[in-house]
């Protein structure tokens, strides 16, 4: 934030500062400045322009002729004698900074061999960096040497493994401490960055279902710490990487936990941010309560989800177990990652190492909030794109993981996000990448933004639809809980349903929105806003609790029987509830835990999911990849345009399905014999040409 001090210096360009004189001092003039160096030798600035701010402010804006050299110490002198840091500003955002300083190895952090360690951090505006080293009860400090690129090495003649590290940084004329932006490991709540052998990290290989697409996955959301939080369920390290994947005599007798996650038959589970995240104290976990969108760590593991937060292996033996256990089931793995804010910008390491670079600035000096968090990350700087691709390539090649849902995902731009995608798939070729594409306000151009609008500049990469979710289930803001969705009650959105059910990828019904099914997450339910078992009690509060049910599993069932990819919130499938609270990032257990109990109250739903997850997998053709498939093979019929008749013909399969949200009951001519396959849950093996079709219902039918 500019204009704070009486008097301020700032280095914008190559050949410009920027001076800043408050009225209140000097009445914010002097004829006169000057460049002084850390020898003390001074050279003339040239005044091109003087303005007055609406902040009582002087602005100078001053010529520099010599070449100034980026990590050198400078001050700014005026006529009165006082001098300011010239602060590394704007300059870090010009293309000859990124060319100048772009470093294109894989050497950053920490190397560890049997005889040495070597470390490295890219920082070309520092004037001195430090590494300092704990181990054995010892502190040891070196001063770095700076090398090419800006980057600073320091080789210890040592195996530092299980010691921990931290680097002080001086950069416009004070020092500062930070953790490693590379760093893989930490102590407890992100004190120091600690040195593990990453060849101790081994995930074992297991054969995993095949995907021919990401059409073919069921995508299962939930939260490591919700998922096992309840008393008595069996698990016994709750809230834990290893409570979620425990399984014993008691979990498997209750279906809790792990054992249920595998019994219902998805195909990847989605898990809220595992990475470092600042709000919850990781030595006293149970204190707060947050979902972890808020992150300080982007290659380390959250230390509140190890037994051991203390112990940098802990995390991450315990993280991988998880990973084997779920591809061991078959299940694989997502990570909701954030990529788009920090927690703490003015004490992230990105600020620390290199000030501004990292967060997007206009020429004012204000910061992009499209985040609403203060700090935009800025992946239109070369070494912050880079900082992010490796950064994902380092937690697939680590961990296995398969897939990355990115967190407001449209204030990263098209390139980097493409990049990710390529990449992370060359490691693993069915691995996902998807987001919310939504168009935040950020000071990125919207034409380089990874918007669901720009989907078609990344044919790879998936976009939540909340189209899907507003027209099947109804509005989602708090204002506008009341109003319905097709399948709660709103039947005049019949058509634009019909365009939900094709993934937007086609013009039925209305304009489409996505180029194909793999770029659409369809989905009425995630962590955020109200659940829709909630949503339902507010926005159709005239209904009975069993018509309510109906709707609910009519929900799903558009959900997992749509062209595109389906998503569950985890509980979605027990009629989840939180009270009606809409953003619960940090209320407590026993809002957000999920309730098992409850699962068995609403077991009809839970085993109507199971079936209308089975239809899915046994039915290539509610997988279809592309458009073009979309477009030869799925048409629709109305019934008095209340009820939705959804119909699928391909040289394999013939498909009728039927979407009944009013309260009537209709009668439908198939003019041929077709199977029953569902009829609100799992259905008799009896044939049918002429079907009723009764109140709140969905109907499934084959074609033999």
């Amino acid at each position: 934030m500019r204009q704070q001090d009486y008097y301020e210096a700032y280095f914008d360009d190559f050949d410009k500062i920027i001076v800043f004189m408050s009225h209140n001092s000097y009445d914010g003039v002097s004829n006169k400045f000057y460049l002084r160096d850390n020898d003390g030798h001074l050279c003339d600035l040239h005044i091109q322009s003087i303005e007055t701010t609406h902040n009582n402010y002087n602005k100078y804006t001053l010529a520099v002729f010599d070449e100034l050299e980026i990590g050198n110490e400078y001050y700014v002198v005026h006529q009165h004698a006082r001098a300011t840091i010239l602060r590394y500003s704007a300059i870090v955002k010009t293309k000859k900074f990124d060319e100048m300083f772009y470093y294109d190895q894989d050497d950053l952090g920490y190397s560890l061999s049997d005889y040495t360690t070597k470390f490295a951090l890219w920082a070309p505006t520092a004037y001195r960096v430090k590494l300092e080293v704990f181990k054995n009860d010892e502190i040891y400090v070196y001063e770095m040497k700076r090398d090419d690129k800006g980057v600073f090495r320091y080789q210890v003649a040592e195996n530092l493994e299980n010691a921990t590290y931290v680097y002080h940084i001086r950069v416009d004329g004070k020092w500062q401490e930070t953790i490693d932006p590379y760093g893989v490991s930490s102590i407890e709540n992100s004190k120091r960055s600690a040195i593990v052998d990453l060849s101790k990290i081994k995930v074992k290989e297991y054969l995993l279902p095949e995907m021919k697409s990401s059409c073919d996955a069921i995508i299962y959301e939930t939260s490591i710490r919700d998922f096992t939080m309840q008393n008595n369920i069996g698990v016994l390290h709750p809230g834990t990487f290893l409570g979620f994947v425990e399984e014993n005599e008691q979990t498997k007798e209750m279906n809790t936990g792990f054992t249920y996650l595998k019994s219902l038959g998805v195909t990847h589970v989605q898990l809220l941010p595992v990475m470092d995240f600042g709000s919850v104290d990781e030595m006293h976990p149970w204190i707060h309560y947050n979902w972890g969108y808020d992150p300080v760590q982007f290659r380390v593991l959250e230390g509140s989800y190890s037994t051991e937060p203390e112990n940098p292996y802990s995390r991450i033996f315990e993280f991988t177990k998880l990973i084997e256990e779920c591809h061991k089931a078959g299940i694989r793995v997502n990570l909701d990652v954030v990529f788009n804010h920090v927690y703490d910008k003015e004490n992230c390491f990105f600020e620390k190492t290199v000030p501004n670079y990292y967060f997007q600035m206009n020429d004012h000096g204000d910061f992009s909030n499209g985040t609403f968090c203060g700090n935009d990350i800025d992946s239109k700087r070369k070494m912050c794109s880079k900082y992010i691709v490796d950064t994902c390539k380092f937690l697939v090649k680590t961990y296995h993981i398969d897939g990355l849902r990115f967190d407001l995902m449209g204030i990263l731009d098209v390139d980097t996000m493409n990049r990710i995608e390529k990449e992370c798939r060359l490691i693993r070729p069915n691995f996902m990448v998807y987001g919310e594409g939504w168009d935040m306000p950020s000071f990125l151009d919207f034409k380089e933004r990874a918007s669901i609008y720009n989907n078609g500049m990344m044919p790879y990469i998936g976009h939540f639809s909340d189209r899907f979710r507003d027209v099947t289930k109804g509005r989602t803001a708090t204002n506008e809980v009341s109003i319905k969705g097709y399948c709660t009650g709103a039947l005049y959105l019949i058509d634009i349903m019909k365009n939900c059910f094709v993934g937007s990828c086609t013009n039925v019904g209305m304009e489409k929105l996505f180029e194909n099914p793999i770029n659409v997450i369809n989905y009425v339910e995630c962590h955020d806003n109200m659940t829709s078992w909630d949503k339902l009690k507010e926005c159709c509060k005239e209904d009975t609790k069993e018509v309510r049910i109906a709707k609910h599993k009519m929900m799903i069932a558009a959900v997992l029987l749509a062209q595109g990819i389906p998503f569950l919130h985890s509980g979605q499938e027990f009629a989840r509830t939180k009270h009606g609270l809409a953003n619960t990032y940090e209320e407590s257990d026993n809002i957000n835990q999920l309730d098992y109990q409850r699962r068995n109250q609403y077991k009809n739903i839970v085993d109507c999911t199971k079936e209308l997850i089975n239809i899915r997998k046994k039915y290539a053709c509610l997988r279809y990849s592309s458009s073009q498939e979309v477009q030869n093979y799925v048409c629709f019929d109305t019934i008095q345009n209340k009820v939705l008749v959804y119909k699928i013909n391909d040289d394999k399969k013939k498909l009728i399905m039927f979407f009944n949200p009013s309260a009537e009951v209709f009668t439908y001519d198939l003019k041929e014999a077709y199977r029953l396959v569902y009829y609100n849950e799992k259905s008799e093996d009896i044939l049918i040409q002429k079907v009723n079709i009764e109140p709140y219902s969905v109907i499934v039918l084959e074609n033999k």
